[in-house]
């Protein structure tokens, strides 16, 4: 059986830091207890919101967990694509009963970056991953200080290097399979369409190119896939749609059952909820208004909060962002802690089996 680096968790297992309140308390603390490392979400939070998340998961778990921080975004955005997206957006408005008033899409961006850090340094937790860039290199050596383990989310070998040269512990590998946004660091509306790199092929150029410890995350839901980023040169492998169905997790119902709902066969990378590539089950809202969302992240996620909102309080899944990984027709609603009890046991099964193999060839 492999182990967890660093020594942080007993089980090469991460739970994914899902945003918009999948990650939740009860969650990370499961996943926790089971010997993985579950991680919080701080993104879409206020400071305090997510202290008292932090504090709550202290209260659930004594074990390592971590928390996941937004890079604050710097790219132009376009304020007329955004107003047009918004009137494309009008019909949406009017069935839901819900505003899109311009001042719903003023965002900054920065989600509340510097107070959140602010409160890690202070009060630091064990483990804190960034999305969308790597922090400047002196947040990164702070956070080391305070005895906390840095993690990048890359997407790509030359982000992966930028990681680490600002210091990073270790970065997060995330293949194009992954639900929900995306890490890139840039945000190219250009590459649409071409970029991205399978998991297991990008593992293994990562791992040649850096020498910081990896974690691989990208449509994992069986024990037999994190063997295999394990043996293409991962420590760890980081779930998020395996978790998204147990009954700890956060997520809204109509979200859990689309998850194996034959209605929603596959998923496709769509800017339509954020203004960023973000990975979902194809519904309704993807197909009519994704071909004409602009790049503009935050403010199309700020523009269509009251419409997601609305959809779910209907019990309308199509009006729904429901983020998902390419796996996740093979979603088990099991409690946490049992999923982890069989992921590790299929993995266990899968490098026994292995082994058998190198054996019987190499009698």
């Amino acid at each position: 059986m492999s182990s967890a680096p660093n020594g942080l968790h007993q089980y090469p297992i991460v739970q994914a830091p899902m945003a918009g309140g999948a990650s939740c308390p009860p969650l990370v603390a499961a996943v926790c207890e089971a010997g993985g490392l579950g991680c919080l979400a701080g993104g879409y939070k206020t400071a305090d919101g997510m202290y008292q998340e932090i504090k709550r998961t202290r209260g659930l778990t004594r074990r390592p967990f971590g928390v996941n921080l937004f890079v604050p975004q710097t790219g132009y955005v376009d304020p007329a694509a955004v107003e047009t997206y918004r009137g494309q957006l009008a019909g949406e408005a009017g069935w839901y009963a819900v505003s899109l008033a311009a001042e719903d899409i003023i965002g900054t961006g920065d989600d509340g970056y510097e107070a959140k850090l602010a409160i890690l340094l202070e009060d630091p937790v064990p483990v804190v991953s960034f999305t969308f860039g790597t922090p400047a290199p002196d947040v990164l050596e702070r956070l080391r200080r305070a005895g906390t383990h840095t993690v990048v989310t890359v997407t790509s070998v030359d982000e992966a290097r930028t990681a680490q040269a600002a210091g990073a512990a270790s970065v997060c590998v995330q293949g194009i399979e992954a639900g929900g946004h995306q890490g890139t660091h840039r945000d190219d509306p250009q590459t649409d369409g071409t970029a991205g790199v399978g998991l297991l092929a990008l593992v293994a150029q990562v791992r040649e190119a850096v020498a910081l410890p990896i974690t691989a995350a990208g449509g994992l839901m069986r024990g037999a896939q994190i063997a295999a980023v394990l043996a293409a040169g991962a420590e760890s492998a980081q779930l998020g749609t395996a978790f998204l169905a147990c009954p700890e997790s956060g997520a809204h119902p109509l979200h859990k059952r689309a998850l194996t709902d034959p209605m929603f066969a596959h998923t496709e990378l769509t800017r339509a909820f954020s203004g960023r590539p973000a990975r979902g089950l194809v519904n309704r809202f993807m197909r009519e208004h994704g071909p004409y969302a602009p790049a503009a992240y935050p403010q199309v996620h700020d523009m269509t909060s009251g419409l997601r909102k609305a959809a779910a309080a209907a019990g309308d899944p199509q009006g729904m962002s429901l983020w998902a990984g390419q796996g996740h027709r093979l979603a088990r609603a099991l409690p946490a802690g049992a999923l982890v009890e069989v992921l590790v046991a299929e993995l266990a099964e899968a490098q026994n089996a292995l082994k058998a193999l190198q054996m019987r060839r190499a009698s």
